[in-house]
């Protein structure tokens, strides 16, 4: 609009002055006319305005950008433009009679009724319903694809100026009456010297249909032939036929606007009567504008090619009409139309002469087979089977709606067919078809007799030689109409009326085909049956009770059909299957296979679920538009996988870390893997044409309010919460909103998907205490929509203070948000952001605050760019985005006073701590249970927030172009993923941040970087990239990155080794300053709410907060490996880690600083630090108050203490911890610790041989694993299925073929390459279960992968258990050479007591496996010396069996029929430090399965979730 306050003025005026706004004064003011035709002279001035080069303006526009945009950037020019044009105009009392004005006394019209009403004959329906409905008028413009078609007459010299009127009334009476069933609107007329043009658009606003340009090119064929035959005085008719995306919206000032065509873009005049006197017609006009570059296109086209109705290729095309229906047209030039495309002649609906050619559109893929289809081919076979056994003729019907894959079943029911030998006769039909009489079977009897394909002068000598010996010659004459051939006209037939030649007809086909099935099984397969004519279902019929073949149809809806074809459907002899979408895991098979890919990034996958909802064909679609727009990367996959160097090569490698969506055929096979494409935004692709036309067909099948609501939510994303689509909605209520939603839940459009909880009574509801509860993924495939569920839905959205819905129709979002003009567009985005930003912290049971915690704190001053950006415009000049503290973050504790007195490390001391604990958990676990519903104590929600929050606030903030919030904000996900144990969606969020900020260079100081920030977000940008290196195996990458962000936080970690050993003498002084300086004060509560911290000390928090973190990744990476300098890199780094929580005086992070130090010892193989700090870290947390954040502790503890007992042997203990801790992280909802929980009751109950439960945690780890497809999950999964195959009595979780494939192909990637803990287990475990089933080679080839890897691991659990599997490897190896009396016998014992010496150095942490270890060296004893007395290898098989039933603990102080209310007993623990062993008798698998079901069942009923 020319100007920028009208929209305001203009909302709040009544209905008639908005009507009057859009017509001129001529209509407004004038006197009352009736209804046909007048001429009326005006007197006055005639003041003709030509403007020139908007056509070429628009050519530059869709040179420079996409199509959609350039129309945007036109419209808005050209507004402004001839906005200040009329402005002058009418402040001069001037009138506008074409184009666009607004009136200018249109608010000082009086009411009138009469006039209204009148008014109101001169406005489009849907336009009329909108405006009526008091929506503003900027919310009415789109950015739509139409169909155009320009009507241009002349008339002979002599006609009258009356008559000339007349005849423009009658054609536009008759064109309005053609269009409007397709969906046109005569959208202008323009009268010229002798003649006039007629402008006609189909797929306006709230018009479109299906079939559009079928219905535009039918409707221009009866226009035409109507003019050249009932207006004598017509002298030439030229129609010109376009499709293309064009802006329709409102154009003009305020006084007087318009919904109307630009004239500029085809010529035209005014007929002047004298000096100062003006001759128009007045007729209906439109006021709708429509620009774009195929406007100009169709006015030049008439001017091409007039005398015809032409139409440009996408038109052709679109249409699906027969090719014999169009003419191709010569190339003409055309002004200023550089690549006008092809032009066809449309010819209007012909016969189709030629039948045939009519097979199935499909072919059926020969590389991939047909997923998720299984039952609808069973319903086939099934079919067949009847129709051979009992001879009968049998029939299916596949219904599914359009894209479902019917067509694609079709195929694979024909390539099975006749892969069985079967004949197939498949066709399929068209809209046209079903006004054709007996075409179906006209068509498919064709196909039958084979000529269908032959030249007509061989069809009768063919026909001819299939009907002899069946029907007698006399006969033949009566198919020369039905198979257009000439045989000579019998007797007997020229004496059959009509009705008896149909009927012999019918008889004689019956007969040749009771002839043919007596030879082969004949099957028929139709496409498209609901276009079956009525004659040819009747025949159908009759041929289905009388002829034993199989007729398989697809067909879109059954509701629709005739009479006739609902009795065949409801035949006893019909069966009926509706075909349904696929399931998430299928489509996405489907994708990899059609892309020739084993996977692609999740991006990719999100994209194709959430636009296609499980339908084929808009998954094929979206995969063809997606390969034409070269949006996607391949790569071959190399099985030797190397860590990458820097931080922007790292897509590849991720979408690596990914399971595989498609597994390989063969190992040989060269693998492939897709990538997006780095400036490339998913999320703002614009839909393909095919799509996004049938999405607004639905959406234009909707009311106004309901096309209003929709179009609004389509602005917040996928998932929208009501507070914040109310605000977006123009002058709504909420109870006209809750009308409108619940219309569209009916309509099964909208469902609800989150369900808000109230708040206490008198509290408010504010952004931290967010209540959003996210569906499980079945239910989000699975929409209840049912009437009860409908009327649940209807009583909470009126009870509800929040609740969040999501769209329930594929692409109707997509579409919906493509429609807006991207001016209108940024603005609502820009209030979604503002209301998305107070909302943006973590749940309430988490403590609130930022996921980088202190975020906002430690930003500083917001930046200058940030001062300009669309947030600061928005708010008042004292409030900026960033500033303000929300009511919960991270608060530090006052300073515990505490001192660690080694004296006190005495194992009687260290029983009495650890019994403390424990009663301290029984006393939390019995308050939990009474405060139920206290919010502290409620399951996690960050996960709800960063998917229905986060993640649209960034993609909002990136819309409108605020590149600062917007690179807060992608911080805050990859934070809020990483919390959420995502790292590929972290990996996501962080390399959308990095395109923000630029791509690096050599010469990067040369230029002036895209988006300056602070160096607190710098170095939060570069811990968040170090952690996600680690969870990908890029280490070396990650320790420049944990480095880097250190050196930003002022904490330099040293590089080299005096450096190094400077540093730990620094950090060995302070912490032990620290510790003597510290007197323990156990009065003080560890997770209590603390007081407030002194002045400006968050901005430091945030600081100490990121350095704890990259100094815990440190020590972690460093403990990879085994060198000596990494030891002493990762001791060092630990030992920081330690120093900074305690500047924290946070006992939480104090306590998370301990273990992480216990751990890191025991890793190490530093015993007595590691029990030290353990119990350091169990004093400081006896007095933890029962919050969400003091039962996450708990649970931490509770997993380093069942780890730690495992470690050492104490295994029922050990469990009965792990289910306390798997009960607290069932109930907090954390994944990645239950991870951990259910590994160490794996381990616990594996050792002490309780197999059944060992299947029991092992489906729970895989529900667990199934969620995230980690693939080092899987192969610590994996790892322990191998365990049980070899140990298990019988038992198994997965088979060993699936061990097998996953190690194979995942093996080499960077992340298992980097764990060699695990990998050692893993292929130890495979060479073992080579070597018992003596396949040597393969034993030899495992078993040399764990030789390379036993150097490269430390003392950790998974470390020792590799390295036990190791030595059993090399005791099997021994005795093979043994056996085989090699010459390496003496080397091969000397390595392996070497091994056996190595063990028992480095894995002291780990007695748990000490005497099974022993049992492996007796067993070398027992094989004689220097290769005499070979034991043989089934003893040593048996020896291998046994020694894990060895592996027990005398554990005197642990009564496992002690009843569940009493409290854990460690009194009788006695100086128990290792395993001891004890004999146990073998049991059988029986009994382990029934006595290990009890325990299971014992131990859920004991542990459950608080």
């Amino acid at each position: 609009m020319a100007s920028g306050g009208w929209r305001l003025s203009s909302s709040s005026w009544s209905l008639q002055a908005r009507l009057a706004a859009l017509l001129p004064d001529l209509l407004v003011f004038g006197k009352a006319r009736g209804p046909g035709p007048e001429l009326t002279t005006v007197q006055g001035v005639l003041l003709g305005v030509h403007v020139t080069g908007l056509t070429a303006l628009m050519d530059k526009f869709s040179l420079t950008c996409n199509a959609d945009h350039s129309m945007d950037k036109m419209a808005h020019i050209f507004s402004c433009y001839i906005g200040d044009i009329v402005e002058h105009i009418l402040c001069f009392g001037g009138d506008i009679l074409n184009i666009t004005v607004y009136l200018r006394n249109a608010v000082a019209l009086d009411p009138n009724p009469r006039l209204e009403q009148t008014l109101q004959r001169h406005i489009m329906g849907n336009f009329l319903k909108k405006i009526s409905e008091g929506q503003p008028v900027e919310y009415l413009s789109e950015l739509r694809t139409v169909t155009m078609v320009l009507i241009n007459l002349k008339f002979h010299k002599k006609a009258w100026m009356l008559r000339s009127c007349q005849l423009i009334h009658e054609t536009a009476l008759y064109i309005s009456t053609a269009i409007k069933n397709g969906g046109g609107q005569l959208n202008q007329i323009f009268m010229f010297g002798q003649g006039c043009t007629f402008f006609s658009i189909f797929g306006l606003p709230g018009d479109k249909k299906p079939d559009e340009c079928a219905h535009a090119l039918e409707s221009s064929y009866s226009i035409f032939s109507f003019c050249w035959e009932n207006l004598a005085e017509t002298k030439l008719v030229s129609i010109g036929i376009t499709n293309g995306p064009v802006f329709c919206g409102v154009i003009g000032a305020l006084a007087r606007h318009e919904f109307t065509g630009i004239v500029e873009l085809w010529n035209f005049n005014m007929v002047v009567n004298g000096v100062g006197s003006l001759t128009l017609s007045l007729t209906l006009l439109s006021p709708d504008t429509v620009i774009g570059p195929k406007v100009g296109l169709v006015a030049r086209m008439v001017i091409a090619y007039p005398g015809l109705v032409s139409c440009d290729e996408v038109t052709y095309l679109r249409s699906m009409l027969p090719n014999n229906n169009f003419k191709k047209l010569p190339e003409k030039k055309m002004k200023n139309i550089t690549k006008p495309g092809k032009i066809y002649e449309y010819l209007g609906h012909r016969s189709c002469v030629m039948f045939g050619k009519r097979h199935l559109a499909r072919n059926r893929s020969e590389l991939h087979p047909l997923l998720g289809r299984e039952k609808e081919l069973e319903a086939f076979q099934m079919a067949l089977r009847k129709c051979v056994q009992q001879k009968e003729g049998q029939a299916v019907l596949y219904e599914g709606a359009k894209g479902y894959g019917k067509s694609q079943l079709l195929a694979e029911i024909d390539y099975l067919a006749q892969k069985e030998g079967h004949r197939v006769l498949a066709m399929e039909l068209k809209k046209t078809d079903a006004g054709q009489c007996f075409y179906a079977i006209q068509t498919l009897m064709a196909i039958f007799f084979e000529i269908d394909l032959c030249p007509p002068h061989d069809r009768q000598q063919l026909l001819r030689s299939r009907l002899c010996g069946v029907v007698e010659e006399p006969l033949h004459c009566i198919f020369n109409d039905l198979f257009f051939v000439k045989f000579p006209l019998s007797f007997i037939v020229s004496h059959m009326d009509d009705l008896d030649r149909q009927k012999k007809i019918k008889a004689c086909l019956i007969q040749l085909l009771q002839e043919a099935v007596k030879e082969e099984s004949l099957i028929f397969l139709i496409d498209e049956a609901q276009y079956i004519d009525i004659a040819s279902w009747e025949f159908l019929v009759t041929l289905l009770s009388s002829v034993p073949v199989v007729m398989v149809m697809a067909l879109s809806s059954t509701s629709a059909l005739c009479n006739l074809a609902q009795n065949f459907v409801q035949s006893p002899q019909a069966a009926y299957v509706s075909v349904p979408i696929l399931v998430p895991s299928l489509l996405l098979e489907m994708v990899c296979q059609d892309l020739g890919v084993v996977s692609i990034p999740r991006e990719l996958q999100i994209y194709f679920l959430q636009r296609s909802f499980g339908v084929p064909l808009y998954c094929e679609v979206l995969r063809q538009s997606l390969l034409s727009w070269e949006v996607l990367l391949f790569h071959v996959l190399q099985k030797e996988e190397e860590e990458d160097s820097k931080w922007e090569m790292l897509t590849t490698n991720a979408t690596k870390s990914a399971m595989y969506k498609v597994s390989p055929t063969s190992s040989e096979e060269e693998l492939y893997i897709c990538t997006v494409r780095e400036d490339v935004n998913l999320d703002t692709l614009f839909l393909p044409p095919l799509l996004k036309e049938i999405a607004v067909i639905q959406l234009d099948g909707l009311t106004p309010a309901q096309q209003m609501l929709v179009k609004c939510a389509a602005i917040i994303g996928r998932m929208f919460p009501t507070d914040l689509l109310q605000r977006l909605l123009p002058g709504w209520t909420k109870k006209k909103m809750e009308q409108v939603l619940r219309s569209l839940m009916e309509l099964r459009v909208l469902c609800l998907v989150s369900k808000s909880q109230e708040t206490a009574p008198g509290s408010a509801l504010t952004p931290c205490l967010i209540p959003l509860i996210v569906q499980a993924e079945k239910q989000k495939w699975k929409l209840d929509v049912s009437p009860t569920t409908a009327l649940r839905m209807q009583e909470e959205l009126s009870s509800s203070p929040l609740a969040v819905l999501q769209f329930g129709v594929p692409l109707l979002r997509e579409a919906a948000w493509e429609l807006w003009p991207k001016e209108k567009q940024a603005t609502l985005h820009l209030e979604c952001a503002r209301f998305l930003q107070d909302w943006a912290c973590r749940c309430e049971s988490c403590s609130g605050g930022d996921f980088v915690p202190f975020h906002r704190f430690a930003i500083g001053p917001v930046q200058n760019s940030f001062a300009t950006s669309w947030f600061c415009r928005a708010q008042n000049s004292s409030s900026q985005l960033r500033e303000g503290i929300l009511t919960k973050l991270q608060k530090p504790s006052t300073q515990e006073n505490f001192q660690f007195d080694k004296k006190s490390f005495r194992n009687q001391d260290r029983l009495r701590t650890e019994q403390e604990f424990l009663d301290h958990v029984n006393r939390m676990k019995a308050q939990a249970s009474n405060k139920k519903e206290v919010l502290n104590v409620e399951p996690c929600q960050c996960g709800a927030i960063l998917e229905l929050v986060l993640s649209p606030l960034t993609q909002h903030c990136i819309i409108i172009e605020d590149s600062a919030s917007a690179f807060y904000y992608l911080l805050e996900a990859a934070a809020a993923s990483l919390y959420m144990a995502d790292n590929y969606m972290a990996f996501f969020y962080l390399k959308k941040a990095t395109s923000l900020l630029g791509q690096s260079s050599a010469f990067s100081f040369l230029k002036k970087p895209k988006l300056k920030i602070s160096q607190f977000e710098e170095a939060t940008f570069c811990s968040l990239r170090a952690e996600v290196c680690f969870n990908m195996g890029q280490i070396t990458l990650a320790k420049k990155l944990a480095r880097q962000a250190l050196q930003l936080l002022k904490r330099n970690f040293p590089r080299t080794w005096l450096g190094m050993i400077f540093q730990s003498f620094l950090e060995k002084y302070r912490h032990s300053t620290s510790q003597r300086q510290a007197p323990l004060n156990r009065n003080t509560k560890v997770c209590q709410p603390p007081p407030p911290p002194p002045h400006n000390s968050e901005k430091k928090l945030a600081v100490l907060q990121q350095r704890v973190r990259c100094l815990s990744l440190l020590w972690r990476l460093y403990s990879l490996e085994t060198t000596a300098s990494s030891r002493r890199f990762s001791r060092l780094a630990a030992l920081m880690q330690m120093n900074s929580a305690e500047e924290f005086v946070n006992q939480t992070q104090i306590i998370s600083a301990y273990v992480d130090f216990s751990q890191f010892s025991q890793r190490m193989g530093y015993k007595e630090e590691w029990q030290c700090y353990e119990l350091l870290a169990i004093q400081r947390s006896t007095q933890c108050t029962v919050s969400r954040e003091g039962l996450l502790l708990t649970a931490q503890l509770l997993q380093a203490l069942a780890y730690s007992k495992l470690c050492l042997g104490h295994l029922d203990l050990s469990i009965h911890l792990g289910y306390q801790a798997h009960a607290m992280c069932k109930q907090l909802r954390k994944p990645a610790l239950e991870y951990l929980v259910l590994s160490v009751l794996f381990k616990s109950a594996f050792l002490k041989n309780k197999y059944g439960l060992c299947v029991h945690v092992l489906e729970s780890q895989w529900e667990l694993i199934s969620q995230s497809d980690s693939i080092l999950g899987l192969a610590c999964f994996y790892s322990s299925c191998l365990d049980l195959l070899l140990y298990g009595e019988g038992l198994l979780c997965r088979p060993f073929g699936e061990c097998l494939r996953f190690i194979q192909q995942y093996e080499h990637s960077c992340i298992l390459s980097s764990r060699s803990n695990v990998m050692l287990g893993v292929h130890s475990s495979l060479a073992m279960w080579f070597a018992r089933h003596r396949q040597w080679d393969q034993f030899e080839h495992s078993f040399s992968k764990a030789r390379r890897l036993v150097d490269r691991t430390n003392a950790s659990l998974f470390g020792t258990h590799g390295f036990v599997r190791f030595l059993e490897c090399q005791v099997m190896a021994l005795q093979k050479i043994t056996e085989d009396a090699s010459k390496h016998i003496p080397k091969t014992r000397i390595q392996t007591l070497k091994y056996f010496k190595e063990f028992f150095s480095r894995c002291s942490t780990s007695p748990v496996y000490h005497s099974w270890v022993h049992n492996l060296k007796a067993s070398v004893s027992l094989s004689g010396h220097e290769g005499t007395g070979a034991v043989p290898l089934a003893t040593v098989f048996r020896l291998n069996n046994t020694c894990l039933t060895t592996t027990q603990v005398k554990e005197a102080w642990m009564d496992m029929s002690i009843p569940s209310q009493r409290s854990l007993s460690l009194l009788e623990f006695g100086k128990v430090d290792g395993a001891q062993e004890k004999k146990n008798k073998p049991r059988t698998p029986e009994y382990v399965l029934n006595k290990d079901g009890q325990e299971v069942q014992e131990c859920i009923l004991k542990h459950t979730s608080l």
